[in-house]
């Protein structure tokens, strides 16, 4: 979908760092909390503070819905998948424990964990997945030990599109009695996510992403029997009398006042995702995958990174072409194709080194719920020109 960038149509493909445009629905939900809803949930009786909250609880039940919530109550809000992790991982580790995590983790899993490691004794093992992001099961059965206490796994990789098979892998988790923490950035609102159904016993997820709503939105859904120490401790609007940290849900996990108007277009952008049905987005943004890997193939040079044509994956395509630099690839394209894609890393060296562009890094284009088959032609079209002009 295109809008105007100093006068000129803008093709958006970069959907994997944050979904865009959002749906009317959503926009519209912030101004009206803004101008309706604007008090702080859970600080007060009075009838705009009741109204607040109402929009925060509104946010967890749509959200149950989607994952197969029993109880809203057991989300925790975050600011994004970053802080939602940190609160599962710095929250359930302790000194002495072991960690399975995948070689396709993002840095905001590879980074905590590297700090406790440092500060508290944690030892972690990452399964080496394959250059096209698989991992073996009977990887992961090898690497669980005695002191092995949680399991991280990628649901889908932010640089390759994999999706992993989250229930096989939980599976195994559950018969070792070995906690299974999902980081969902990259599939929450694209992929069928079944907690109960799945074994997962946390999820992390982005409320800015594939749920389609505002920047600064996300949560951690948190087993029931699971007790987590708290990220933040501070003012929560209930038990204000004791020094402790409250153990009432979701209190004890979200110190400080919450983004209700962001919480308000979440709760829209899940909505949409409802009405729209997570097998029809997934189908659509595979399709669309699978028409831009078609146009890339012929360019001289190229190189596709993740599962083959005709494999499942998300909506995301990375891509090296020899001899040019992914930085000036993306440039050239921003500027003078008007197309918006990332090159570099993408906070996943691991990734990177199992897809062998450690030392170059990758453009990666990435499909929404409102990319059209036009948008994806002329990156491919772009492409082309791209890599000819460098070989004239």
């Amino acid at each position: 979908m295109a809008d105007q960038n100093q006068g000129q149509s803008v093709i958006y493909l970069d959907h994997a760092a944050t979904s865009w445009p959002k749906p009317p629905a959503v926009m519209e939900a912030v101004i009206q909390a803004m101008i309706n809803d604007a008090a702080n949930p859970g600080r007060g009786s009075h009838a705009m503070a009741v109204r607040a909250s109402r929009v925060l609880f509104d946010t967890r039940k749509q959200l149950s819905r989607l994952f197969n919530i029993k109880n809203p109550n057991d989300i925790a809000f975050a600011s994004n998948t970053t802080m939602a992790l940190n609160m599962a991982i710095k929250g359930w580790l302790k000194p002495g424990d072991h960690v399975i995590a995948t070689s396709v983790e993002h840095n905001s899993v590879r980074r905590p964990l590297y700090y406790l490691e440092q500060k508290i004794g944690i030892q972690v093992t990452y399964i080496e997945a394959d250059e096209r992001g698989n991992i073996k099961l009977e990887d992961v059965k090898a690497s669980i030990r005695p002191q092995t206490t949680l399991l991280i796994v990628n649901h889908s990789s932010n640089l390759l599109g994999t999706i992993l098979p989250i229930a096989d892998i939980a599976d195994i988790a559950s018969k070792h009695g070995i906690k299974l923490l999902v980081d969902a950035a990259q599939s929450a609102g694209v992929l069928p996510i079944d907690v109960k159904g799945m074994g997962i016993h946390m999820l992390a997820f982005p409320g800015h992403k594939g749920l389609l709503g505002p920047q600064g939105t996300g949560g951690l859904y948190i087993d029931p029997e699971l007790e987590l120490e708290p990220l933040l401790h501070g003012g929560t609007g209930s038990q204000s009398e004791a020094l402790e940290q409250p153990h009432v849900r979701p209190d004890r996990y979200e110190a400080g006042t919450q983004n209700t108007p962001g919480l308000a277009g979440l709760r829209m952008g899940v909505q949409h995702v409802l009405n729209e049905g997570i097998q029809n987005i997934h189908t659509k943004e595979w399709a669309l995958t699978q028409r831009l890997m078609e146009g890339l193939l012929p360019v001289e040079g190229i190189r596709l990174l993740g599962p083959e044509p005709g494999e499942q994956r998300t909506g995301i395509v990375a891509f090296h072409v020899e001899g040019i630099d992914p930085s000036e690839l993306s440039f050239i394209l921003d500027q003078h194709y008007n197309i918006a894609v990332r090159a570099g890393f993408h906070c996943t060296p691991l990734a990177h080194a199992c897809a062998g562009t450690s030392a170059t890094g990758a453009v990666r284009a990435s499909v929404g719920i409102y990319t059209t088959e036009a948008e994806v032609d002329a990156l491919a079209e772009a492409i082309k020109e791209i890599a000819l002009q460098y070989r004239a």
